[in-house]
């Protein structure tokens, strides 16, 4: 029998890649886990798991689901943002439907959850939100402009949410993954529009960058690992980056130290552009 000290997590995109491991860490652990997925059939029965449909690009479907996944559960302690999605082509040429729904998706589906969640962790002086936003926000992946100001707009959104809940007993926390081998550059969104022989050479060579990073990135279980230290925190982070050395080590102090202009010229060479 459930109990109200109990943790009962809500995590969207529970069907794979980050999602589905930092699902199956907690329910292993015991924890009550509500895992949302556009299609429920990818989500796998488990002791202690939850399947909630939910389509992140629906404002109706995200209302309904949690109306119904918060009645099972008695209210949500912690709330995971993380369900994703990315789109790759020239910046310039993305459709205003393909950006709407990057942001729909990456920060307006999570801005009404954790509207929704909050009024209960208020209530109940208890709650952690974690919202999945990316290194990508900060070091932007060419020809994924949409992804990465989307992912750029939750980390500031977070970073506001924890400026107004720091009176309370809601900490807020921004976990910034890096290169982590999932199925998720495989999934990308790949737009062809004709682009010149120049550009068809650059998207190609990121593309493939990208694919080689991916395949050498350290797996999911490193930001599950993670998101577990982070709830058993009583004082977590405000934000934290994932993924190799590089990455989450040197990433942070480069975006402050290094000018701008030479950040641009690490960020080329990395992905093949002249």
């Amino acid at each position: 029998m459930k109990t109200d000290t109990q943790k009962k997590v809500l995590i969207t995109g529970a069907s794979s890649g980050i999602g589905h491991e930092v699902a199956q860490f907690l329910t292993e652990r015991g924890w009550e886990v509500w895992g949302t997925s556009r299609d429920t059939s990818r989500l796998q029965p488990r002791p202690h798991f939850h399947a909630v449909k939910m389509d992140l690009t629906c404002d109706e479907s995200i209302r309904n689901a949690f109306s119904c996944a918060s009645r099972d559960a008695g209210g949500f302690n912690v709330l995971i943002n993380n369900a994703g999605s990315g789109v790759f082509c020239l910046s310039f040429s993305v459709t205003s439907e393909l950006a709407r729904e990057q942001f729909q998706v990456l920060v307006h589906g999570p801005i009404e959850l954790i509207r929704l969640a909050v009024p209960h962790m208020l209530q109940h002086h208890n709650g952690i939100i974690i919202n999945i936003s990316s290194l990508a926000g900060t070091f932007p992946i060419p020809y994924m402009g949409a992804y990465n100001a989307a992912k750029a707009a939750l980390s500031s959104y977070s970073h506001c949410l924890r400026l107004e809940l720091a009176q309370t007993a809601i900490r807020i926390v921004d976990v910034k993954p890096a290169d982590i081998n999932t199925n998720f550059h495989a999934s990308t969104n790949r737009v062809i529009v004709m682009p010149s022989d120049a550009d068809s050479t650059f998207l190609a060579a990121v593309w493939d960058a990208q694919q080689r990073n991916m395949a050498t990135a350290p797996p999911p279980s490193r930001v599950a690992e993670i998101i577990v230290r982070i709830i058993n925190n009583p004082n977590p982070p405000a934000s934290i980056t994932v993924g190799n050395f590089l990455q989450s080590k040197a990433g942070p102090w480069i975006s402050r130290i290094v000018p701008e202009r030479l950040q641009d010229f690490f960020l080329s060479r990395l992905y093949g552009l002249p």
